[in-house]
Formats: structure tokens, C-alpha cells, sequence
């Protein structure tokens, strides 16, 4: 008999309101595959750029004139209900999550997956936790790894509040460095509780225009310069950014400014999940990063977290709820 499930479905790209909730049947179980519950993805901005192939460089992973996958979604945290024949490390049972940023299918009910995708969730975190610690983080791991973080340096981070901005924020606080960040109004008590040493609220100050000079940029929601930043930028600074930048000159920059000049850009190419998720995983359990969670929506209101996230305005994670 055909299990069938629910899933956020989207067969061309295209703006949120074209999303639909449909029921689909579960492809059968392979040898060296995982059956997962889901039970939380998040919507992220991975997924809004899955969702609408913007930037255009999108569709060459995806699909050139159409997504492959018609199932949304990039991570999960879930509970293991069968294992193939072929499984040897996980269990009817246990606790799971995973991550893959090229449209994994996960905003659905029930999801298929390798052994090599998956991770254990640590004892004491729950669901919606787990897997607001994966997409942002995930990131965040990439802007610590192309660095040299050292005692008594200076580190901007543009735009805190972000999933990758305020994971970021708590990896960079485990340096004995001088953290300034930026962020709205409304949430500079949380980002200074985040171990934030200076916030500059970008609704009243442009921090372009600052008189103090940064070892490091890391812009984390992209919406700055090179250009704009190498003022603020120390002589053999480096400026990173979660974007390609307007003309997508980030790439350009960070094969040339290494060679012409003192101030680089660096592009943070992720690394691979077997990297940066166990380095998560650890700063879970050792409780030197905590998620933020904005506001959970069930699956039935997908298209509204999209249309949230799409905004620009949510603060850390958004969660999408597969369970009642």
C-alpha cells in the first residue's frame, strides 16, 4: 500500500504565493536509504533563492528551466521510522538532521535520505533547535574558516540579527576579539546578550562612515560593498560577504585584490556538511551556541513564512513545523 504524505511543492520557480501544499506518494525505501519524520525544517534564504532561482546562477545547480526537485526545502530534524537493509549506523528511533543547501526536499511530511546525510541530534535539544542550528550556521562555519582569527583583533559583523549573522556572532565570541555589529532597534538587547562589545543600529547610523578600522568584515546578509567597507578596513584587512554582490563582483575580487592589493575580499565557498555540522554540534553541547528562533509557522502556512523570510525582516531562524 503507497504511504502518502504532505509537502510543499513548487514545479517552476516562482514567487511564494505560487506554492501548494499538495499529498504525494512516499517513493519506496532503497538498501543504503533512511525513511525520516520530519518533524521541522526551517524557511531560510537558501530556500527563498530554491524557491525564485534569484540570483540567475541558481539554476545552473538546480535546474536550468525548471527545479528538479519539486519538493522545497534544505534541512531537517526528524525521528528515524525505517533504515535500508545496507544502514548500519542509525536505528529505528533516533533522533536526526541534516542539511544539503541544492534543494533536498525536506518541507514535507516524510523524507528519504543517505546515512552520509545525517546527524545525530545531541541529548536535550529539541527539534525545532536542532534545526535552526544547521542553514545559518552552516554558513557562518565558512566566514570563521577562511580567516586567522587572532587575540586582540578587531571583527565587524553587518547584520546580526540574521540566521548566519547571530551564529556567526557566537562563534566569533569564543575569540578574545572586539566584536562591533549591526542590527534594527528592536533587537539590540538580544545581539548584546549575544556577546556583542559595540552595536550600531543600521536604521540610524550608516557604519560606513565610522572612524574605527576592522581586522575583519564579515557582511553576513550581503548588503554592503567592498567598496563601501575598505575605508573601515585595516591596511591588510579582509571583507567577506554571504552574497555575490550587485554585478556578482565578489567572485572577481577575491581572485584579484590577493594579488593587487593589501585589503582582500575573500569568498566564503561553503565546506562540506561533514565539517561544519559536527563543529555545530559541538558548540551545542558545550552550550556556546544558541539559535535564535523568530516564529514557527505550520506547513499548511508555507507560503506565509516565504513571504516573511522574503522580507528581509525576520530575526534568526524561521521554523516550519511538520507535526501538530
Amino acid at each position: 500500500m503507497d504511504t502518502k504524505m504532505k509537502a510543499a511543492i513548487r514545479r517552476n520557480y516562482c514567487s511564494p504565493d505560487q506554492i501548494q501544499v499538495e499529498e504525494i506518494v512516499q517513493a519506496s525505501l532503497l538498501e543504503n536509504e533512511i525513511l525520516i519524520k520530519v518533524h521541522a525544517t526551517t524557511v531560510n534564504r537558501t530556500d527563498c533563492a530554491n524557491l525564485t532561482a534569484k540570483p540567475f546562477i541558481m539554476r545552473f545547480v538546480l535546474g536550468l528551466l525548471k527545479p528538479r526537485q519539486a519538493i522545497l526545502g534544505t534541512d531537517f530534524a526528524g525521528e528515524v521510522l525505517q533504515v535500508g537493509k545496507k544502514v548500519n549506523t542509525v536505528k529505528i528511533g533516533d533522533q536526526v538532521m541534516g542539511f544539503n543547501d541544492t534543494d533536498l526536499g525536506s518541507q514535507t511530511e516524510m523524507i528519504l535520505v543517505k546515512e552520509e546525510d545525517i546527524h545525530p541530534i545531541p541529548e536535550g535539544i529539541n527539534f525545532n533547535k536542532a534545526v535552526a542550528s544547521l542553514e545559518g550556521a552552516h554558513y557562518a562555519y565558512s566566514f570563521i574558516q577562511k580567516v586567522n582569527i587572532q587575540t586582540g583583533q578587531k571583527i565587524f559583523i553587518n547584520g546580526a540579527t540574521g540566521a548566519i549573522g547571530n551564529a556567526l556572532l557566537q562563534f566569533v565570541r569564543q575569540y578574545d576579539v572586539y566584536i562591533t555589529v549591526t542590527c534594527n532597534t528592536k533587537n539590540i538587547e538580544l545581539i548584546k546578550s549575544l556577546g556583542a562589545d559595540k552595536i550600531i543600529d543600521y536604521t540610524k547610523e550608516d557604519f560606513t562612515l565610522s572612524t574605527e578600522k576592522y581586522d575583519y568584515i564579515f557582511d553576513a546578509v550581503g548588503k554592503s560593498t567592498f567598496g563601501k567597507c575598505k575605508s573601515i578596513l585595516k591596511e591588510n584587512g579582509v571583507y567577506i560577504s554571504s552574497e555575490l554582490g550587485p554585478y556578482s563582483q565578489n567572485i572577481f575580487y577575491s581572485l584579484f585584490t590577493p594579488i593587487f592589493g593589501k585589503k582582500k575580499v575573500k569568498f566564503p565557498i561553503p565546506y562540506p556538511t561533514k565539517e561544519s555540522i559536527p563543529f555545530i554540534i559541538k558548540h551545542l553541547k558545550d552550550e556556546t551556541f544558541d539559535p535564535v528562533i523568530d516564529r514557527t509557522y505550520p506547513l499548511e502556512e508555507v507560503r506565509e513564512a516565504y513571504q516573511y523570510v522574503i522580507a528581509g525582516q525576520k530575526t534568526g531562524n524561521v521554523i516550519l513545523s511538520m507535526t501538530e
